[in-house]
């Protein structure tokens, strides 16, 4: 196991627990280690970061955030007791590679907020083995900021998403009633980073930039509206988004209305045409059918299904 000495008071992330991460006793349940619990070649992604070849995606175990509706709760409440959890650095770097040496260009930390110390580990020890792939960093947004800062030069790609402007609705369903406030900061200084433009490699692959991401719950269609002026008027309609019709209830929300339902065509028809009316420009629009598809099982080696056995998804329409 890799130590990383996280011997101090743990103020990563916004909970900032103060603990010594070695107990492993913190919001996010992780200590000082590697805990990951899947590595895998994802295809699902928006084109531009997917590409032809797919991404290594690296989902890290557990989460700063508990959302109750979490699509990914098999491993965000379960740190390090998932059968299969990669604890060894060397083990990890292995997988990793594994799936880079197949022409894959790029790598995803998946909810990475709670684990930038072992980002920069992973990160470190790819280079030490000549591989230099575009970091994308998938988080839900819930950042602090001393933390990007400390990010700002080894993260390609940033993919926030952005989940709510209501507070009343993040301390519903993420009991975390500071998410807006938080949220919106983090937004503004990957913002700052990274801009609104997208550098694209000749093969049409994202190679630096930052894409927001937003899901639309069911019953809150006006919440999402409110993200998108946010974003328009607080940042820029220049920015590129993307909006995801996934939505699937899971087991902890079929007695929780309105999240035991998908979300309706009309409701998602409204978001998009809020997209519309704030004028942003570049984006990517998940087809209303992509509940369908998006179910990860993280007792497989491959969460998302066999590739080459399981209907793909359908594409994000590009805008």
């Amino acid at each position: 196991m890799a130590q990383l000495k996280l011997n101090q008071e743990c103020r990563l992330c916004p909970k900032a627990c103060g603990i010594e991460r070695r107990t492993g006793q913190g919001f996010c349940g992780t200590d000082d280690g590697i805990d990951v619990a899947s590595v895998t070649l994802h295809h699902g992604e928006e084109p531009c970061i997917s590409g032809n070849n797919g991404i290594c995606n690296i989902f890290f175990s557990g989460c700063n955030l508990q959302c109750l509706y979490c699509q990914n709760y098999q491993i965000s409440r379960s740190a390090g007791r998932l059968t299969g959890t990669i604890r060894s650095l060397a083990e990890l770097i292995k997988r990793i590679v594994c799936i880079l040496e197949q022409g894959v260009e790029s790598i995803g930390f998946v909810s990475p907020s709670h684990m930038v110390p072992q980002v920069k580990i992973i990160l470190e020890a790819l280079h030490g083995k000549g591989f230099f792939p575009i970091v994308v960093y998938n988080t839900n947004a819930y950042e602090r900021i001393e933390t990007l800062r400390s990010l700002e030069g080894l993260v390609d790609v940033y993919l926030p998403d952005l989940k709510y402007l209501d507070p009343e609705l993040s301390a519903r369903w993420s009991h975390c009633p500071d998410y807006p406030e938080v949220a919106t900061k983090a937004v503004k200084e990957m913002y700052r980073q990274k801009g609104n433009r997208l550098i694209f490699a000749e093969n049409g692959k994202i190679q630096s930039g930052m894409i927001v991401r937003h899901l639309v719950l069911p019953g809150y269609s006006s919440d999402s509206v409110a993200v998108f002026r946010f974003l328009a008027e607080e940042l820029s309609n220049r920015l590129a988004i993307s909006l995801m019709a996934q939505y699937h209830p899971t087991p902890d929300v079929l007695c929780h209305p309105p999240l035991n339902r998908r979300v309706t065509p009309w409701e998602y028809r409204r978001v998009v045409a809020a997209i519309d009316d704030f004028g942003f420009e570049t984006g990517w629009l998940q087809e209303s059918n992509s509940p369908d598809y998006y179910l990860p099982d993280f007792s497989l080696t491959s969460p998302f299904n066999d590739q080459e056995t399981a209907p793909e998804p359908p594409p994000p329409r590009h805008f």
